[in-house]
């Protein structure tokens, strides 16, 4: 146990002595890449995984099951997620606060669809100190009535403003909300549609986090510190928490199951579209589906040039309009989504030309220069995430939770170039053949009907 009574001598010390050994720069600069592999082990029940990136800070977080699929209510994964750094048995929110302050580090919360993540970032010297404080907050939160109503009550409801307002967050919801109903089609934005009276309380979210926080539904995830220095620390200091559910309110883990369909919201602060198709998780990759998320495209990578997507090509000249393609992986469902954003009549147009892109693909109106541009952005754009900290620590930790690995990136990479003609043919084929999810959010007058645009829903 790390005794802080007297903390702020404890900070001085941490601050006057090197963040990490000086390295030569040329050494320092090759090194301080985040792209290597994560290694795994399991320390008394609760999974680790690390990677050292040899820079001079850490990134630290527990990756939960308690993402807005797994809520027995709705509203939970918000609330838990804004009871991250609250009052715990030993500290003050306040403390905590001051504590990481003196230390120069930086605290976060947030949620997906299937994972919460408490985050910390630090210098690699105070990583004892971290580790502590994160197994204390999965473990001995208070869930006090008076953080409830003074703080966590005014906080979502600001969300929930900010969320209502928002066309393309809405429309994405949609999208998921038909595709799969309940578990991964959960709002994962609250807003007034989102009935979270009387489900929401600190009662009800304390109970959900006995349940998301048990060691078998957690990963410790770290960058920029050894699997060997983490393990001794989370040894010590994640004993308190349980090794099963600690409460009735267990977790929400339904299968999923794709459906299909349309929603339609009107709306008067803008336009947004989404267009979904089922796709493939994280135990069936589909390479055909990046690679073709990278063709449709929708924005150019070099500048002052039109791009070489099929959307750029079309529609990138559209005043305001903004295009998103993805493909979106869960642990046992996915989607591939084409989001459109903008003004009713852009939106419309752009809607009109991702069905006719798709419908060319499937027709095999490909040429093969933009097959290897589609192939070869794919690959970046993997790479490219798996650098940032956050991104590849949230994949990393929601992985492991599901699969028993950290997804690695030479496994994502290899099957991308494989990648021919005829499969991506056949891959846009099977999208167009079923059933289609499409959220309309906006001016319902212009906007089309996914009828309208050729698609079965």
């Amino acid at each position: 146990m790390i005794s802080r009574t007297s903390f702020p001598r404890a900070a001085q010390l941490a601050l006057r002595q090197p963040a990490y050994p000086r390295l030569p720069l040329a050494r320092g600069l090759a090194t301080s890449s985040s792209s290597g592999s994560y290694e795994l082990s399991d320390v008394g029940g609760v999974k680790v995984i690390a990677r050292d990136s040899r820079g001079p800070t850490t990134k630290l977080a527990v990756v939960a099951k308690a993402g807005t699929r797994y809520e027995p209510l709705p509203g939970l994964s918000a609330g838990l997620e804004a009871f991250a750094f609250k009052t715990t048995q030993k500290r003050s929110g306040l403390r905590i606060v001051r504590e990481s302050e003196l230390l120069g580090g930086q605290l976060a919360s947030n949620h997906t669809r299937e994972a919460l993540m408490i985050e910390s970032s630090f210098l690699r010297t105070d990583l004892p100190y971290y580790v502590e404080l994160l197994g204390e907050v999965i473990s001995q939160t208070k869930y006090t009535t008076h953080e409830f109503n003074e703080e966590i009550r005014e906080f979502l409801s600001t969300k929930q403003g900010v969320a209502a307002s928002n066309p393309a967050a809405l429309a994405l919801d949609a999208a998921h909300s038909v595709a799969f109903h309940h578990g991964l089609g959960s709002p994962l934005n609250l807003t007034s549609s989102v009935p979270t009276q009387p489900y929401l309380n600190e009662s009800s979210i304390a109970e959900f986090a006995g349940a998301a926080y048990a060691k078998p539904n957690i990963t410790i995830v770290a960058d920029g510190a050894s699997q060997a220095e983490v393990s001794k620390w989370v040894e010590q200091f994640f004993k308190a928490s349980p090794v099963s559910s600690s409460t009735s309110l267990g977790l929400n883990t339904s299968p999923s199951k794709y459906y299909g369909g349309e929603s339609r919201v009107s709306h008067t602060a803008g336009n947004s579209v989404v267009i979904a198709f089922p796709g493939s998780s994280y135990g069936t990759p589909s390479p055909e589906t990046a690679v073709l998320a990278a063709l449709v495209g929708g924005k150019s990578s070099i500048k002052w040039s039109s791009g070489f997507s099929m959307l750029s090509r079309t529609v990138g000249g559209l005043p305001g309009l903004s295009v998103s393609t993805a493909s979106v992986s869960y642990s046992d469902a996915g989607l591939f989504t084409v989001q459109l954003t903008g003004s009713a009549l852009a939106v419309r147009k752009a809607a009109e030309e991702t069905v006719k892109a798709l419908k060319a693909v499937a027709e095999g109106k490909v040429s093969k220069e933009d097959l290897t541009k589609a192939i070869a952005k794919a690959k970046f754009d993997v790479l490219e995430a798996s650098e940032g900290r956050n991104a590849s620590m949230l994949l990393a930790g929601s992985s492991t939770l599901h699969t028993g690995k950290p997804i690695e990136i030479i496994d994502a990479i290899k099957p991308l170039e494989s990648v021919t003609a005829d499969k991506l043919k056949a891959a846009a084929q099977n999208l167009l053949k079923g059933k289609a999810s499409v959220g309309t959010v906006g001016d319902l007058h212009v906007l089309p009907y996914a009828e309208e645009l050729g698609l079965q829903v």
